[in-house]
């Protein structure tokens, strides 16, 4: 179990891996390009999930999502305002058996189910019922979900609001050589949380990590820096904009440097 765990950590250089093309999510990632793993250790057991408002690339070793994609709007969000949180997680049956988390996993594991693509961007009522299966969570920290991460959720639907959309990836890191595991399918506890997000219309990218833990602690880095990191390329956002980093953030907003640093 320790060398699976050593692996898992590793975020090795190598060929591009992609998952099982999944033609109807396209729109949920930029020019229809989903994130690849370049860490061919994290490809076994990987299974795309495909749902009416986002897409999931799910680890049936992790037992949760590698990452998890949607495209926000302006209009859309506007819509998800008036939706009501339905908190009804489910497991995924489209999963083989013993690949995904289960219920009575995170009972009384001292973890949140913590969405990847959040309930609060969800639209319709589709959509929001979808958003609280357990292939969209991974266990986090209650405190720093129910505050850093939710500040950092609400920040990201204000700059899509204020430029019309954005496309958004938000993930687990695991780092170390032991990792804590909750439940009998053994979930593994991410030690970092990222989102990954683009701005079209102003060609803008940015990554935030932040540790799974209560410090209100976090980076803002390029995509470049992350996918080196995280062993997942994002081929949908362009090269030079990868590389960049434009935007600061003070917690609660996202402040956009036009002319970089």
């Amino acid at each position: 179990m320790k060398k699976l765990f050593a692996c898992l950590a590793m975020a090795l250089a190598g060929h591009a891996f992609a998952a099982p093309a999944a033609p109807a999510c396209a729109q949920f990632v930029p020019d229809g390009q989903f994130p690849t793993l370049t860490n061919q250790r994290m490809a076994p057991k990987t299974h795309m999930l495909c749902y009416s408002d986002y897409v999931v690339l799910h680890s049936g070793v992790t037992h949760g999502p590698l990452w998890s994609a949607e495209h926000i709007t302006r209009d859309h969000l506007e819509a998800a305002k008036d939706m009501t949180r339905t908190n009804r997680f489910f497991e995924d049956d489209r999963l083989p058996e013993g690949d995904g988390a289960t219920l009575a996993d995170y009972k009384r594991s001292g973890f949140d189910r913590g969405h990847m693509s959040p309930a609060g961007n969800r639209w319709n009522p589709q959509a929001m019922a979808e958003s609280f299966s357990l292939a969209n969570v991974v266990p986090q920290n209650r405190e720093n979900n129910q505050r850093l991460w939710s500040h950092i959720e609400t920040a990201v639907r204000k700059l899509a609001t204020k430029y019309g959309d954005a496309y958004v990836v938000t993930g687990p890191l695991f780092s170390g050589a032991q990792l804590q595991t909750i439940g009998a399918s053994r979930v593994l506890v991410p030690t970092q949380i990222f989102k990954v997000v683009y701005v079209p219309s102003q060609q803008l990218a940015f990554a935030i990590v932040a540790d799974n833990a209560s410090a209100d602690r976090y980076e803002v880095r390029s995509v470049r820096d992350l996918e080196a990191q995280s062993g997942i390329a994002f081929p949908g956002i362009p090269a030079s904009v990868a590389a960049q980093t434009k935007v600061s953030f003070n917690g609660r907003a996202f402040a956009v440097r036009k002319w970089g640093w």
